[in-house]
């Protein structure tokens, strides 16, 4: 590690700084209140990095700081070290990392006109929330709008499982059915009995794929709004599939259809 890097030590459990990172790993929406979240652990860490976001505080555990790689020890506007105790007290993993960044939240957006998207209705599990944001990413669907009753984007759950995926995405939070007139692109929702095989379809690019609740599926309001329902075959015979598995299906079948034009 750089000597150029200084860091802060803090020593006390009821320090301010330790009291809201508590608070940001264990409270699924203290993000919102606080104005910022946390993210720990090296992967996380170094996608933030490559995309260009910057921490404003990096926390290393006193075990980890001594060989803290430099583009970690030197990308925040701050370092603190905290004891190994401390640090598992904040920390939201099995085994903690020993590093961790806070971020600034983004300033709330407003839903982007014309570009590729997913909608999320009401989903609620994180690991799924988190799944799909990765698989947003991967097939070119930058702008992610959560509608009210969806779990909370920047959550450490999600962000977890999202392994990265919210730094390259646009992400909508809170949004109400009436601020998807400003989509202006054509919304595609699945259905275990609507709708021809996805295979089957001609699927307009961009578009904005609909997904709904794990157990009730889309809603009934936003179905109304959708130009086009497909359905994913299952010759096996499972009665459904898990919305972020079906979310990979139709997201990369979007992404074939428009690399074939």
């Amino acid at each position: 590690m750089s000597s150029a890097a200084n860091a802060q030590h803090i020593t006390s459990r009821d320090n301010p700084l330790l009291k809201e990172l508590r608070r940001l790993s264990e409270d699924s929406t203290a993000y919102r209140k606080l104005g910022r979240f946390w993210v720990e652990g090296d992967h996380l860490g170094r996608a933030a990095l490559v995309r260009g976001w910057r921490p404003g505080i990096a926390v290393f555990s006193e075990s980890f700081w001594p060989s803290a790689p430099v583009e970690l020890a030197q990308s925040a506007i701050k370092n603190i070290v905290i004891p190994d105790a401390l640090f598992a007290g904040i920390s939201g993993l099995e085994s903690p990392a020993g590093m961790g960044f806070v971020f600034d939240l983004p300033v709330a957006a407003a839903v982007q006109s014309g570009v590729a998207s997913v909608i999320l209705d009401r989903v609620q599990d994180a690991g799924n929330v988190g799944s799909i944001l990765r698989s947003a990413g991967a097939f070119g669907f930058r702008q992610v709008i959560a509608l009210k009753g969806t779990a909370a984007l920047w959550s450490p759950k999600v962000l977890r499982a999202g392994m990265g995926a919210h730094f390259g995405l646009q992400l909508v939070e809170g949004v109400e059915l009436p601020a998807l007139d400003a989509l202006a692109v054509p919304i595609i929702v699945t259905s275990s009995h609507l709708g021809a095989l996805i295979q089957q379809q001609h699927l307009p690019m961009p578009c904005a794929w609909a997904l709904g609740h794990e157990g009730q599926g889309v809603g009934e309001a936003l179905m109304a709004r959708a130009a086009l329902s497909v359905r994913i075959g299952q010759p096996g015979g499972e009665e459904s599939l898990n919305v972020a598995a079906a979310a990979a299906i139709c997201l990369h079948a979007s992404a074939v259809a428009a690399a074939a034009i």
